[in-house]
């Protein structure tokens, strides 16, 4: 069935699900006056009642959820009808998922040229293709029965994406903001952390006391009800499990930001206006360093406002605080700690290794003496380590930790000197 609207000179055409498409002359495509009239007349017929025009202002992450309501095919949001032909109505992309057996291609309907329709709620969507002066771009309309009705929906639909435990993933692209909502895989327990025990009793419970339901601490102390911790220190020392348990174990949504050389004010706007509405939540900021030169002022500027971090347990992490700059320490209400996440030594070393499992392979004598040789490594040098004895173990049916230890270390030092581009180290094979 092809349903033909005129309420302009120009016809538009809605293709109801399941119908063949009659589409209009190629001249009268994307008429955005009968587009409007024409969805809602659809709408109007279908729940017998008037619906309005609805546009929201500040970002756009009702409709990164409507995306991933239809991406998980949430029952609750269903596909009424397509609207121009000779447009895309369906999308797809790779999915990977082995905790639910799911791998292939996901097609499924577009998110652009398409009405969806929250049935319980009387509220509907509709991405209507436009024509623009470099091409196709889109209009985002947002309908809804009434005030009441739109209401009822933002709350539950803020509700639902707080309770499924999806860290949301900020990315700064050529586009814009991206938005993606990914389930933690194999999230980080406290125990799995390691590092200097008195750091790490004191990070866990600024983290606990921000979001203890109560607030009393907060309250009684009359101080503002945000936080900013910045974590430092030479890469692979554990600051991301560290962050990751973190977000894992305190009950809050968390959110990552992945600063590019895209970052600017608008998109430092929109992250900050998205994680106020999940607050009290968990924003992580990694590699704050590589903030462009040009929004730092903006960035800093929106840390002191007064209530721009309002419920935010604000992590930023780098590997270079040199490049870090210093007004983001130096200033309270900003950063307000920064903690060194530093190598770790004999005892945590021999601690890492017994954890990895390193006594399947070796005994507690012979580890302990790997410890001790392994002095400058990191956890993730550690991590190798163990990898390599594993595959030593499952080929050769034996471990040899001192040459093993030696090899790493050789190249470890080729990495610092750069020696692999010098003598005749630089014939690759190939030259």
């Amino acid at each position: 069935m092809t349903v033909n609207y005129k309420p302009v000179e120009r016809p538009f055409v809605i293709r109801t699900a399941g119908a063949a498409a009659h589409p209009p002359e190629t001249h009268e495509y994307f008429n955005y006056a009968a587009a409007v009239q024409g969805i809602i007349d659809l709408l109007s017929n279908r729940f017998e009642c008037e619906f309005h025009l609805y546009y929201q202002e500040e970002s756009s992450d009702v409709w990164d959820a409507l995306e991933e309501d239809i991406r998980s095919g949430y029952k609750g949001v269903k596909h009424i009808a397509s609207l121009f032909g000779l447009a895309e109505t369906k999308a797809f992309r790779y999915v990977s998922d082995p905790e639910q057996e799911r791998t292939g291609y996901d097609i499924r309907p577009s998110v652009r040229n398409n009405i969806f329709v929250y049935p319980k709620h009387r509220v509907a969507f509709a991405r209507i293709p436009l024509m623009v002066s470099h091409g196709l771009g889109y209009e985002d309309l947002i309908f809804a029965e009434n005030d009441e009705c739109l209401g009822r929906f933002l709350a539950e639909m803020r509700d639902r994406q707080i309770a499924d435990r999806k860290i949301i993933v900020f990315t700064d692209t050529h586009d814009g903001l991206e938005r993606s909502r990914e389930l933690t895989a194999n999230p980080v327990t406290r125990d799995e952390v390691f590092m200097d025990e008195a750091l790490k009793t004191q990070i866990y419970r600024s983290a606990d006391e921000f979001f203890s339901k109560d607030r009393a601490f907060f309250q009684t102390y009359d101080i503002p009800y945000k936080r900013g911790i910045l974590l430092y220190g030479k890469p692979g020392n554990g600051k991301t499990t560290l962050v990751k348990s973190i977000s894992a174990t305190v009950g809050a949504p968390a959110a990552y930001w992945q600063i590019t050389e895209y970052t600017n004010s608008e998109s430092i706007k929109e992250v900050f206006a998205a994680a106020i509405k999940m607050a009290p939540m968990v924003l992580v900021v990694e590699d704050i360093d590589s903030m462009p030169e040009s929004c730092r002022s903006y960035f800093l500027n929106t840390l002191d406002g007064a209530t721009s971090k309002e419920g935010i347990f604000l992590i930023g992490t780098t590997n270079y605080p040199e490049k870090i700059d210093p007004a983001l320490m130096n200033r309270a209400g900003r950063f307000d700690r920064a903690y060194e996440v530093k190598l770790p030594d004999e005892a945590l070393r021999l601690s890492y290794l017994m954890h990895k499992g390193m006594s399947r392979l070796l005994d507690a004598d012979k580890i302990t003496v790997a410890a001790r040789q392994t002095e400058g490594f990191t956890f993730a040098q550690l991590s190798e380590l163990y990898v390599s004895a594993a595959l030593q173990m499952h080929y050769e049916n034996q471990v040899n930790l001192d040459r093993l230890i030696t090899e790493m270390k050789s190249d470890f030092s080729k990495g610092r000197s750069r020696e692999w581009l010098t003598g005749e180290s630089q014939k690759l094979g190939f030259i």
